[in-house]
């Protein structure tokens, strides 16, 4: 155990009466949910960025952790990932994700870069080996370097493309030779802050063609897992491309990449995008693209992203609810894309952080479950639509011209009255279970 965690026991599952900061209430990883352990249900991840390499500042004011891992070498980075795997051990997390900016140190140029990657990469698979955990998955870092200011596949440059790819290539290897389950594309520059030196409709192309030669390097070198974009609609950049689900999927049909990739959906992102992250959940089910999801929440009354860890059980819930709907995540799961407040200093809070969201998680979880398992829910919205299930709505719907539809109305008389869609109702259904 790294000195960092020391005095640290691992966590266990207390019940609900326990009193303590660290331990687990709602989170019982062995509990049956069904037919799956709530582990296995819930795939939670910790994000090496932020719990990590995160220094705590914000637009107003610099760094204020004071890690032993910070630096720019790799004696650091090699600290960086033992006290990762120890809190992956504290937690009992069963997955991680990384960018490769947080765990190898930037060098002078490509190639060292790509050694120290490669380095660290060995180092993360014998603690992997050692401690059991996986990779929920990898990706590259193409926004925090100066160089991608202006995007990376979006790039006016074709050199910084060439960079961005090459760099994709090593990360994708990587996340390969990890056994991750998913590998994400984040466009956090992939956007624009003016049209007024912008080309939309190349960057568009650029962007399209980066896209193929991912998807087309992921079958070349056999990799299983699912290729994800996260949607997000701005910030860093005044506008980013891939807004949201519906426009991602615009995208993606575009180009015809809509059977090769899904997506990596974030709470916080969906409240930028002025969505719930239930609507985001359920616009990409229904497309066939929910992938994973990173879970956290934004402050409502700042507007920003703050990347918060979750704590509202019924917003969780909902966003399961959804989820489950689907049958559950696949190569997917939960990360938790989430920081500590820059006044929480302390390893504990790094640990208590984690403890508090994996139980609000557990206990939104539980309640997706009970919701569905009741069926109340479901059994409203088929009623809702039980209209469209006769022969004649659908022979009106696949089949019928508006001249068959209009003269069928000239006959009805005075037409059908309205149905109550019962709101109310179904909310104070979901608050029974949560």
């Amino acid at each position: 155990m790294s000195s960092y965690f020391d005095g640290i026991a691992p966590i266990t599952y207390e019940g609900t009466d326990s009193g303590s900061d660290l331990a687990f209430r709602h989170y019982n990883p062995d509990e049956m949910l069904g037919t799956k352990r709530m582990e296995d249900h819930l795939r939670f991840s910790v994000a090496w960025w932020h719990s990590f390499a995160w220094p705590g500042g914000d637009p107003f004011g610099g760094q204020t952790f004071e890690r032993p891992w910070f630096g720019n070498d790799m004696a650091a980075a090699r600290a960086k990932a033992d006290a990762a795997f120890d809190l992956f051990a504290i937690l009992g997390q069963p997955f991680f994700c990384w960018h490769d900016a947080d765990i190898r140190p930037e060098g002078a140029t490509f190639a060292e870069s790509r050694r120290n990657f490669l380095e660290i990469i060995d180092h993360i698979g014998e603690k992997m080996e050692t401690g059991g955990q996986r990779l929920l998955w990898g990706t590259a870092n193409l926004f925090s370097h100066r160089r991608f200011m202006a995007g990376a596949a979006t790039n006016p440059d074709p050199e910084i493309f060439a960079w961005a790819a090459a760099t994709v290539k090593d990360c994708l290897e990587a996340t390969h030779r990890l056994g991750g389950e998913n590998y994400v594309l984040w466009g956090g520059r992939e956007g624009y802050e003016t049209l007024l030196n912008t080309d939309l409709g190349r960057e568009a192309e650029q962007m399209g063609a980066f896209l193929h030669k991912v998807v087309e390097h992921k079958h070349k070198i056999g990799f299983k897992g699912a290729i994800l974009v996260e949607p997000k609609p701005q910030e860093p950049t005044k506008h980013q491309y891939d807004y949201d689900v519906a426009t991602v999927y615009g995208f993606l049909k575009r180009f015809g990449l809509e059977n090769e990739i899904k997506m990596n959906l974030e709470q916080g992102h969906a409240i930028l995008a002025g969505h719930s992250f239930e609507h985001e959940l359920a616009t990409a089910a229904s497309l066939g693209l929910l992938g994973s999801i990173d879970m956290n929440r934004n402050d409502y009354q700042s507007g920003w992203d703050t990347d918060q860890f979750p704590d509202n059980p019924r917003e969780v819930a909902l966003a399961y609810y959804e989820v489950l709907k689907t049958g559950g995540f696949t190569t997917g799961g939960t990360n938790f894309d989430a920081r500590l407040r820059r006044q929480s200093l302390d390893p504990v809070d790094l640990v208590a952080a984690h403890v508090g969201a994996m139980d609000v998680c557990a206990r939104g979880f539980k309640a997706a479950a009970a919701m569905l398992e009741d069926g109340s829910l479901e059994a409203a919205r088929r009623a809702r639509y039980e209209g469209w299930e006769s022969d004649a709505a659908k022979t009106m719907r696949d089949s019928e011209s508006l001249d068959d539809i209009h003269a069928r109305v000239l006959d009805t008389g005075a037409g059908p009255s309205p149905v109550s869609g019962r709101q109310e109702i179904l909310e104070n259904l979901v608050s029974r279970f949560v």
